[in-house]
């Protein structure tokens, strides 16, 4: 499966980035010297391996010597904001930005690019970045929706445990709702609830759910440590019967569909890993004079279940 994957994901990378091939980066020893790396939520496994693979990318192209900074906003826009004043204070040559609020970031971003530093969203779009690198999200949440209204044959009630309001989980969201219009049959009871993107939101908003009703066949969480944080709600709640399913391919859930006393079913998988690669790669073209093909890059989705987990090799196998 996995493999198979990465055959459709160079094809699609290779339709949007024709004009330019990974390997005709040619970065030389110096040439970056500082990158400054905001990211949402450390205590979340996806952002740690962007901010993993942004260090070694950073040092594969322009040498040891490169100094990396990485920081959590922890969904704060002032906090964020402030990081990014402090990057620009350190002259940095390039921000990897993970926007807290991808609309009011934009006069940071300004500040950066008018200090000469290019700015590279990840995940999410912020509006004035250089470039946008994330996965395409309204697939992923419909990938994910139409494997869950398909495993419950096509009728039942479900609900959506939203997150924070970024273009990533909004499309997520969107993707979902998507998808279950093909499902006449299939009852979505609330989609709106906050979980904050967290495991521990996802408890909690799971508990809420299950105490507003009675029957819940489906859960679509908008990330995985979502979907773990539903889980646990439905494990403490003794709520059998009950399928997930989330978004990201973390080594947590991957565990948790070999696991048969779980809930979860599949996962949205994304690429953290090349997500961020590309973002250093693409950073340092423009460095070199050489603007970007496209203002954003969609990498796809790949679904991964019970049925196909072991075929799956994670985040870091490409």
């Amino acid at each position: 499966m996995k493999s198979g994957w990465r055959r459709i994901g160079r094809t699609l990378l290779g339709a949007c980035l024709a004009p330019v091939a990974f390997a005709a980066v040619t970065a030389h020893a110096g040439e970056l010297r500082r990158v400054g790396v905001t990211l949402s939520d450390l205590g979340n496994p996806f952002f740690v391996e962007i901010a993993r693979s942004v260090e070694a990318t950073a040092r594969r192209l322009g040498g040891r010597s490169v100094s990396v900074s990485v920081m959590s906003s922890a969904y704060d826009l002032e906090r964020q904001i402030a990081q990014i004043d402090g990057f620009i204070a350190q002259k940095v040559d390039l921000i990897i930005l993970n926007a807290a609020d991808p609309v009011a970031i934009e006069p940071a971003v300004r500040r950066a690019r008018a200090a000469g530093i290019k700015v590279i969203a990840v995940d999410v779009a912020a509006r004035g970045a250089d470039l946008t690198v994330t996965t395409d999200n309204r697939q992923a949440g419909h990938l994910a929706c139409t494997a869950m209204a398909r495993h419950l044959g096509g009728k039942g009630n479900v609900v959506i445990v939203n997150g924070v309001s970024v273009s990533a989980v909004v499309d997520r969201v969107a993707g979902c709702r998507e998808a279950l219009k093909a499902f006449p049959q299939v009852t979505l009871l609330s989609w709106d609830r906050n979980s904050g993107g967290s495991r521990i939101g996802g408890v909690a908003r799971m508990a809420d759910l299950l105490a507003a009703y009675p029957r819940i066949d489906g859960v679509f969480a908008i990330n995985d440590p979502v979907a773990e944080g539903a889980d646990q709600a439905t494990r403490m709640a003794a709520r059998g019967g009950i399928v997930i399913y989330g978004v990201d391919g973390s080594p947590g859930v991957i565990e948790r569909l070999r696991d048969p006393e779980s809930r979860l079913q599949g996962t949205a998988a994304q690429e953290p890993a090349l997500m961020a690669q590309i973002a250093v790669e693409e950073g340092v073209r423009m460095l070199q004079g050489r603007p970007a093909a496209r203002p954003m890059i969609l990498l796809p989705a790949s679904l991964v279940t019970r049925d196909n987990v072991a075929q799956y090799k994670g985040w870091s196998s490409n």
